[in-house]
């Protein structure tokens, strides 16, 4: 095995500081999500990225938060999302969210983006989740560097997430690509379903280094699979196994499939 410099291990040690994880407490305010329309995976990372970003202020981190965050959660989907996906089913969610939703149905893109900003603009939502199909005319770069600047400005988060669409221009902090994966056993009952899975690739962010794992959603915490951390980086292994015929895609919205704790 070969031994590895002084300089060698100083560029290891940045490059993994640079490698996003959960829990990490600078959290971009304006986040993209590419998804299909067919298995809620959007959702339900857009969902649990959002509950690891307030967990991370509501256990002490942040001296501003409250012991208890109160605050209320905004869901935005334009019509061809809501006729696509489904709404949001209440049950499905986590239970510190269930009673704080609110959820807007848009007639066109353009009102969604309107609702989105002005959720932005305001201090006593916790954070907004966005969804909208494809790419509309209305969502170019100047409607998402507004969002941008009315996220920082407000300090209120968003994740907005992008269905069926293709990635152009726009001034998201943070962009991922996420579809459903295989979830492990339960540790306990191996007959019943496991903790929601995703395969993600974050493509673009101002902060971190590209990457690719499998989060889950797992014991109430954003997770990633131990088997991405100890991968090697310089692995020869490229193929990617077939999973297709293991996934199945949730049945109109339900995200007790992919949200469930």
């Amino acid at each position: 095995m070969p031994c590895l410099s002084a300089k060698d291990i100083t560029a290891l040690s940045k490059a993994r500081e640079g490698r996003w994880r959960p829990g990490l407490s600078s959290q971009p305010w304006h986040s993209e999500i590419f998804a299909s329309e067919r298995d809620a995976s959007g959702a339900g990372v857009a969902l649990a990225l959002a509950r690891d970003a307030l967990r991370f202020a509501a256990e002490g981190h942040d001296p501003l938060a409250e012991p208890e965050d109160r605050r209320q959660v905004l869901w935005v989907q334009d019509r061809r999302a809501v006729q696509r996906g489904g709404r949001p089913y209440l049950h499905g969610l986590p239970d510190e969210l269930r009673h704080r939703l609110i959820h807007v149905e848009a007639a066109t893109p353009e009102d969604a983006l309107f609702a989105l900003e002005e959720g932005l603009r305001c201090r006593d939502l916790a954070c907004v989740i966005g969804e909208v199909v494809g790419n509309p005319r209305a969502l170019d770069f100047t409607a998402s560097r507004r969002l941008s600047l009315a996220a920082e400005q407000h300090e209120v988060a968003l994740w907005l997430v992008r269905l069926e669409a293709q990635a152009d221009l726009s001034s998201a902090r943070m962009r991922w690509r996420v579809e459903a994966a295989p979830s492990e056993q339960p540790e306990w009952n191996p007959d019943a379903s496991g903790a929601p899975a995703w395969k993600s690739e974050l493509f673009r962010a101002s902060r971190h280094a590209p990457g690719q794992w499998t989060m889950s959603n797992d014991k109430r915490k954003l997770r990633i699979r131990q088997s991405d951390i100890t991968r090697p980086a310089n692995s020869n292994s490229t193929a990617t196994p077939d999973i297709g015929h293991l996934v199945r895609p949730t049945v109109g919205r339900s995200l007790a499939a992919v949200a469930r704790v």
